[in-house]
């Protein structure tokens, strides 16, 4: 291919093994560290066809990279494959460019575009939506904080695993965005827990109720997708409470610092701290539901008493 790039992907995850393999298909030299070794070579054997290759630390992976792609847990996690004694930055090149797709705080991206600005590096915070499914689907959205310039050179790459990219602003906006898209699914599974609750204790066959109401204003992505597993009590799967806790906890305090009230954001961040605290944290989120209904049995009990 006429526009085949020489790229890292550091960190191969449920998201970013998919993406990672994405770019390896559309036929880009792709090499990946990831900090469990087996899972890089597991990854390696499953794209053995493409031009790929396994890197022992994130500065090896980025040498020589054009592009180099994260896609990491956290804040510290993302600092030490950085910025860290082998992290990429080390090894990047001026003019080189990296796209952080790691769920991270705004103040951590507009540090690194700052250090990538020192050292002739373009960043972009680049966060993205739609779970598991849609990095193995290719069909992520994905929120981009950066500059205009180098979000243009991405656009090919990203477009291997996104229906939908769009650049909000510079550094850190990316990810201010993405609190607004965890702060709107928290909304939404505390009103679908709440309604199939309902359903239930009114005596309404709940699948009936979710056929006819997701086809109406109602329906959402997480009516589509969750409300069955929710009805048969199946939350070992999609993404865990453990993340969302995290990802609301860096919301609440960005809401705090300018002055936004989400009080509905800290009561679902409460109910998954019930969770987490019933030995949930790795259930996916749609488990809401477990604890409202904890809530609902306990003040009945209180009542009866």
């Amino acid at each position: 291919m006429s526009d085949r790039r020489r790229v890292a992907f550091l960190c191969l995850g449920v998201m970013g093994g998919p993406m990672a393999g994405h770019l390896a298909r559309a036929g880009h030299a792709v090499t990946v560290y990831n900090r469990t070794r087996s899972r890089a070579e597991a990854w390696l054997r499953a794209h053995a066809e493409g031009d790929v290759r396994v890197a022992a630390t994130p500065a090896e992976a980025a040498q020589g990279a054009e592009v180099v792609f994260a896609c990491t847990g956290a804040d510290p996690d993302l600092r030490e494959i950085t910025l860290g004694p082998s992290g990429a930055f080390g090894a990047m090149s001026a003019g080189t460019l990296f796209v952080d797709h790691t769920t991270a705080s705004a103040g951590l991206a507009r540090t690194l575009a700052e250090e990538g600005a020192r050292r002739g590096i373009g960043c972009l915070d680049a966060p993205v939506s739609g779970g598991q499914a849609g990095a193995e689907n290719g069909s992520l959205t994905i929120m981009i904080g950066g500059d205009e310039a180098d979000y243009r050179r991405a656009i090919p790459l990203l477009e291997c695993y996104a229906r939908k990219h769009l650049l909000l602003g510079p550094a850190g906006q990316g990810q201010l965005a993405k609190m607004v898209n965890q702060i709107c699914i928290a909304g939404l599974l505390q009103a679908l827990s709440e309604g199939l609750l309902f359903a239930e204790r009114a005596g309404l066959d709940a699948r009936r109720v979710v056929e006819v109401i997701s086809q109406g204003a109602a329906g959402s992505w997480q009516m589509s997708n969750r409300a069955e597993s929710m009805i048969e009590g199946r939350f070992d799967f999609g993404f865990a409470v453990d993340w969302m806790r995290k990802d609301l906890g860096m919301a609440i305090e960005a809401a705090r610092a300018v002055g936004a009230p989400l009080p509905i954001t800290q009561q679902v961040d409460r109910r998954y701290a019930a969770v987490q605290a019933e030995g949930g944290g790795r259930l996916d989120t749609s488990s809401l539901i477990l604890a409202l209904r904890q809530e609902i049995d306990g003040a009945g009990r209180e009542d009866g008493d």
